[in-house]
């Protein structure tokens, strides 16, 4: 897909959002996005490009750093539960409480009881997040194995993405079937009617985050709300007011 016609249909999207950001605040919803895939799949791109015109006080992301000793001692769900929106909110979870089921699993950093009570416990605590009436949407990205090491390597060759490349990724790009028996697992016991997963090819970014964008625009039954039109006022005139020779340092010119 060529640049132009990307940005193009990212533009008209955009427009959307906008409209949705305004329904949302004028209307008291509450949304929860969340956004899981393996390293590489495209989540944070997808996710600049969601947010990128509209207000981050309304939609706000979520990616949590690893848990403190004080919140490895908390109940699983406890640490997220906090993050969960309020009315006129959008909350958008970049990688979520499905971090048990995925990376903790396959790199040890739980047990196989851990994993078999969060996968019988997520889609009790989703059901009560949905009944409560927050609008839940659960996005899976699905990368090809050539196409992730395509975008690893990118990371190792660019520097602008080299804070992309983590310890982690580097011990978890190997453990591509382990990933898969976790995934398989993931979609068998939390692929519910209540909260479903919808998945995306992600192997072509820019037609993955339109189809996202325009997925979820289509999933939130948002309304155009009128608005006053807007016309600027007339600036003070100048009155007595001289501009100083204040001696300022000012940024040099270079480009």
């Amino acid at each position: 897909m060529g640049e132009k016609d990307y940005l193009k249909a990212l533009a008209q999207l955009h427009v959307e959002l906008v409209k949705l950001q305004t329904w949302v605040q004028h209307t008291g919803a509450r949304v929860c996005i969340v956004f899981e895939g393996r390293d590489g799949a495209g989540k944070g791109g997808t996710i600049k490009a969601l947010t990128e015109r509209v207000s981050p006080r309304v939609f706000r992301v979520v990616a949590l750093a690893a848990p403190t000793e004080r919140e490895k001692s908390q109940m699983y769900m406890q640490r997220y539960i906090p993050h969960l929106p309020a009315a006129g909110e959008v909350v958008i979870f970049d990688r979520s409480w499905y971090n048990r089921a995925g990376v903790e699993r396959v790199m040890g950093f739980c047990t196989d009881d851990q994993v078999r009570d969060f996968l019988r416990m997520a889609p009790l605590v989703e059901r009560v997040i949905v009944s409560s009436g927050v609008i839940l949407l659960k996005y899976w990205l699905e990368v090809s194995p050539e196409e992730q090491t395509r975008r690893l390597q990118s990371r190792i060759s660019d520097g602008r993405k080299h804070w992309k490349l983590t310890e982690m990724d580097l011990k978890s790009y190997s453990r591509w079937f382990d990933y898969s028996r976790a995934r398989d697992d993931l979609f068998r016991f939390t692929d519910t009617e209540h909260a479903p997963w919808l998945v995306v090819d992600s192997n072509n970014k820019r037609r993955a985050r339109l189809n996202i964008l325009s997925d979820l625009l289509g999933r939130i039954p948002y309304t155009e709300i009128p608005h006053k039109k807007i016309v600027l006022p007339k600036r003070q005139k100048a009155g007595d007011y001289v501009e100083p020779e204040h001696p300022y340092k000012r940024v040099a010119e270079r480009y």
